[in-house]
């Protein structure tokens, strides 16, 4: 049984859009509507838009879009009847026990995960303090120089040397076999059927979002196997690309910034050490999920990465990434250790926090790595490093900061402004014609169809597809073009040529039919990404004339092209190309 749509719908407007999304997005007045940095893409200048009018959102920039409901769904990585919960527990509604996508079985939910989690925290703790059990992973932390008080505040752990311990808490604790699985920690084997522990002979660190739920595990090796660090894998409780270790502590002490580590011990270490705006992303690069998130608490990162090669990478890598949502950051250069952990260790917290006190800008990094490469005393090799910083410096948009790199960049190499200048517009000028030609192509490409994810039959029939567009973009927005429409017995399923159109109109008409179509129903049974599309063809209606005569013709027109015989071998073109360009 599905819960009633009038229970959806007091969940929706209990949950005003504005409200929720403001608790994610900083939005400012923009006519009748708000607008806000893009909280799923990266963008400097706002895109994102919210319809306080529609109560629907959509960004002009990536295309996401939806109602409450799907911005919860992306937002927190839920599926749909989790964000209902989410929604529904936000404004104290209580949701039947009846599933809301009409008797399919629920799967297991993000509180369920969160509680056998939480079992599991105390367990491993448990493990860590039994005097023959813990006593190995004790003696690591204390050759750590972890002292007690940290190892309680971070609620670390142990996972004993055991395929079952863990396996036959949670069972005594009531918790399925199912659910130890879809939770990361347990697996069950291949050979014998059995279930058996993920974590094991490994120093536990318990993943704690901002809100203090434990959503996850990572563990850490006594020794020098490998995988060194083990986190669990994305659950309904957890994703890693949008997850920070200690975030929920250093978004209390991150005014003056965050710092940013490869590691947990790392982070464990700087919070003994006084530094508890520290935070490491879980066994993966830094994501744009991790970089919005961090631009919600602080403006500022400072980068304390490893100083081998690996890190060394990262480093490029996060500086691309935290640029690219307007982070100011900031290079921690770590001399004679190996990463922060070590360097606190040989030199102490006062020592760190004058590296933080020194550290590099962005173009000073840039600088100090480049020029480490080459030997500028050689003038092949001056001019060889000249030409790289040149190619850096052109990719720069402000002029402001250009400039000052420019200055910067004839300091370090001893040439001229006017030399570097010269260099670096000639390089712009370059990487201009490079990028108008990939626009070009991009355009081709996405003009045909041949990209789309969301509606793959789109480019075997770019006209028909383009049709489509515009009759599903003017029902949805005057749903009652649908009513007209179907009174007539002018519109079915079969007169759209592409299956994403047949699907969305599949539902829009299931729900008139059921009383009345709303775009909240496109959730239940649509991704989100098919409902932001359903959006971005809703909202580019919002201006357009929306007329009985336009909707009609326009329908007649798709009728007689998807009357047409289908072009079988341009359907074979379509997914030769698709598979060369790796799709």
């Amino acid at each position: 049984m599905r819960i009633p749509q009038n229970i959806i719908e007091e969940i929706k407007y209990r949950n005003s859009i504005e409200d929720v999304i403001s608790s994610y997005v900083t939005l400012s007045k923009s006519g009748s509507n708000l607008k806000g940095l893009c909280p799923f893409h990266s963008e400097k200048t706002p895109s994102f838009t919210v319809f306080t009018v529609g109560q629907h959102f959509y960004c002009f920039g990536c295309g996401a879009g939806g109602d409450v409901i799907t911005f919860i769904m992306k937002a927190e990585n839920l599926d749909y009847p989790a964000a209902l919960e989410f929604l529904a527990r936000r404004v104290g509604i209580t949701i039947p026990d009846d599933d809301p996508r009409g008797g399919a079985p629920r799967g297991v939910t993000r509180t369920r995960v969160i509680e056998m989690n939480t079992v599991a925290a105390r367990f491993f703790r448990e493990m860590l303090f039994d005097e023959k059990e813990g006593a190995e992973a004790r003696a690591y932390l204390v050759g750590r120089r972890l002292e007690l008080p940290i190892i309680k505040r971070f609620g670390l752990g142990f996972a004993p040397n055991s395929f079952n311990k863990l396996r036959d808490r949670l069972r005594k604790e009531g918790f399925t076999d199912e659910e130890m699985i879809e939770g990361s920690l347990c697996s069950r084997s291949e050979k014998t059927g059995k279930l058996y522990d993920n974590f094991r002979n490994r120093v536990m660190f318990p993943l704690i979002d901002v809100a203090g739920n434990v959503v996850a595990f990572g563990g850490r090796v006594l020794d020098d196997s490998t995988p060194k660090y083990l986190n669990s894998k994305d659950t309904p409780a957890f994703k890693k690309s949008k997850m920070l270790f200690a975030l929920n502590y250093a978004k209390n002490s991150c005014s003056d910034g965050l710092i940013l580590c490869e590691g947990n011990v790392d982070v464990v270490s700087l919070h003994q050490a006084g530094f508890e705006n520290a935070v490491a992303t879980l066994g993966t690069a830094i994501t744009p999920e991790h970089a919005r998130l961090m631009k919600k608490y602080t403006s500022k990162v400072f980068i304390a990465y490893d100083s081998d090669s690996a890190g060394r990478r990262a480093t490029e890598k996060a500086i691309s990434v935290l640029g690219d949502v307007g982070i100011d950051t900031k290079l921690i250069k770590i001399k004679n250790a190996k990463d922060p952990d070590e360097y606190i260790k040989k030199f102490g917290k006062l020592a760190f926090r004058e590296l933080i006190d020194g550290s590099l800008t962005v173009y000073e990094y840039k600088i100090d790595s480049v020029i480490s490469k080459y030997d500028i005393e050689k003038a092949e090799d001056k001019a060889a490093a000249a030409r790289e910083l040149c190619s850096e410096c052109a990719k720069i948009t402000s002029k402001i900061e250009k400039d000052l790199f420019i200055s910067k960049i004839a300091k370090a190499i001893g040439v001229s402004e006017r030399s570097v200048e010269y260099d670096v517009s000639k390089a712009g000028r370059a990487l201009e014609r490079q990028q108008k030609k990939e626009l070009h192509e991009n355009v081709i490409v996405k003009t045909s169809g041949i990209t789309d994810r969301v509606n793959r039959d789109f480019a075997k029939n770019p006209r028909a597809a383009r049709l489509e567009e515009i009759v599903l973009g003017m029902m949805l927005y005057c749903p009652e073009l649908l009513e007209k429409a179907k009174a007539k017995e002018l519109i079915k399923a079969e007169d759209f040529f592409t299956e994403y159109s047949k699907k969305l109109f599949k539902v829009m008409n299931d729900a008139m039919d059921s009383g009345g179509f709303d775009i909240s129903v496109l959730n239940a049974e649509l991704t989100p990404d098919e409902v932001s599309r359903a959006v971005k063809l809703m909202t580019a209606r919002e201006k357009l004339a929306n007329t009985d005569a336009i909707f009609f013709d326009t329908l007649n027109e798709l009728k007689e092209e998807t009357g047409k015989k289908s072009d079988g071998g341009l359907d074979e073109l379509v997914e030769k190309i698709r598979k060369a360009r790796g799709e």
